[in-house]
């Protein structure tokens, strides 16, 4: 028994190794995923579309490293619509994918990202959820990632506002602006004078929490700017009646709905993990959909876009 079980772990490893061997040879772009990007970025901009777009968080982060390349391809395997991805900022500057500030959590090494270089991150192997280690498979750079996501996946950009500019300098380059959505809690003001600073922009989408009373008077602002904004990223600890105003608002402004059901508390407990447990996925999903959302960010990509493939909620 022993000697099965070794056999099977010296296969996994041989396995991820060939994965991290391969992290920086995936294909730039694919010339038959480009014609579905431009579906969903036209689904973006068009208020009246019912297609609702899936994002993967992290990437497939249950069965690779989340934020790795790997997670990446899996999604985009997967038919998913958009890569949501964190970023940090190396001691060299090299924008690198990474959630926490931190690499204890995500890598072998400790301490923050901010005190390495680039080369020096090399070092450490990028981990599974569980904490094992995948030898080979390094931390990617934003470059990377959007190389592997070029006229394959939409993008969206967390933790990235703060680098706006080098960010859409990466964009321009790789010619893949339109196709990368950034956001942030920012007020309309501010991030009107960072998007004029530039000829062409990411798309881009304000973060509102609905519970705080600061954070809708910066919504406020922007439901009574014009034009209206793509979408708005509308968090919630309860789905109650402010929750239900502020989507009906957004939605009567020309905007999509954005929610998130990777967290209950971020969803009003409307989250993945109860409707991929429910007996009636339905009774779960369905409060999120009746707010006019058409735009999910999820942690069991699969599973979602089978539950909206079947309501319909999946054809351009």
């Amino acid at each position: 028994m022993k000697k099965l079980t070794c056999l099977a772990g010296t296969v996994l490893l041989a396995v991820w190794g060939l994965l991290a061997c391969s992290q920086r040879h995936y294909p730039a772009a694919s010339p038959s995923g480009g014609e579905k990007v431009r579906k969903v970025v036209a689904a973006l901009h068009d208020p009246a579309s019912r297609y609702v777009v899936v994002v993967a968080h992290r990437g497939d982060w249950r069965n690779y490293p989340e934020n790795s390349l790997p997670a990446i391809e899996s999604v985009i395997r997967m038919g998913v619509d958009m890569m949501e991805l964190d970023l940090k900022m190396t001691k060299d500057s090299v924008l690198v994918l990474c959630h926490d500030g931190t690499i204890d959590r995500t890598t072998t090494g400790s301490g923050p990202v901010s005190k390495y270089t680039y080369e020096e991150l090399q070092q450490f192997d990028l981990k599974r959820g569980h904490g094992i280690g995948i030898p080979g498979l390094k931390m990617p750079t934003l470059r990377q990632a959007l190389e592997v996501c070029k006229d394959r996946i939409t993008v969206n950009v967390d933790q990235g506002y703060d680098y706006y500019d080098q960010v859409l300098a990466i964009t321009e380059e790789l010619g893949m602006t339109d196709q990368v959505l950034i956001k942030s809690g920012r007020p309309l003001a501010e991030v009107r004078r960072k998007l004029s600073e530039h000829p062409h922009n990411m798309m881009y989408m304000p973060v509102i929490s609905v519970a705080e009373p600061a954070k809708m008077g910066t919504f406020d602002g922007y439901v009574a700017a014009q034009p209206p904004q793509l979408a708005y990223e509308l968090c919630f600890g309860k789905l109650n009646d402010n929750v239900r105003q502020a989507a009906r608002r957004a939605l009567a402004s020309g905007s999509k709905i954005w929610v998130n059901t990777i967290w209950g508390s971020l969803c009003g407990e409307y989250d993945d993990d109860r409707a991929f447990d429910s007996p009636d996925p339905d009774a779960v999903y369905g409060p999120i959909l009746d707010l006019g959302t058409s735009i999910i960010q999820t942690d069991r990509p699969e599973f979602l876009i089978r539950y909206l493939e079947k309501k319909g909620r999946r054809k351009f």
